[in-house]
């Protein structure tokens, strides 16, 4: 399966590294931009992903993700910016390589957003 969906709407998303072109080592070893089959530039950004938890919880450790980015986000993302993903999809990927398996998750989004403010959760304490 690929391109998975998902929903990131109970996590924190915080940039670690900003948003900047994708790049791979091309034949000579030169960085070349990384493009999709329409030759758009494609961009990544590393995000820190905590769960939101209710006040007095506390919250399990987090995880850094790469993602990669079908469209340029703009400059307004800085790190430490709480963001979130727009039309995020994950794939799971197996490579091997002398004798060794590394898998993982692939992670793709459209775009980036700022995040909006949490809503505030209804009180349960009737």
């Amino acid at each position: 399966m690929r391109d998975i969906p998902v929903n990131l709407g109970g996590y924190k998303l915080t940039i670690v590294e900003p948003p900047a072109p994708k790049m791979r080592d091309d034949v000579n070893g030169a960085q070349i931009p990384v493009t999709d089959r329409d030759g758009a530039t494609q961009f990544t950004v590393s995000l820190f992903a905590k769960l939101r938890v209710k006040p007095g919880e506390r919250a399990p450790k987090g995880e850094e993700i790469k993602v990669t980015l079908a469209t340029d986000p703009g400059p307004d993302f800085g790190e430490d910016a709480r963001v979130e993903l727009i039309d995020v999809r994950v794939s799971p990927y197996q490579l091997e390589s002398a004798g060794r398996v590394n898998s993982g998750l692939a992670w793709r989004a459209v775009g980036l957003k700022h995040a909006s403010a949490p809503a505030p959760r209804p009180s349960s304490d009737k």
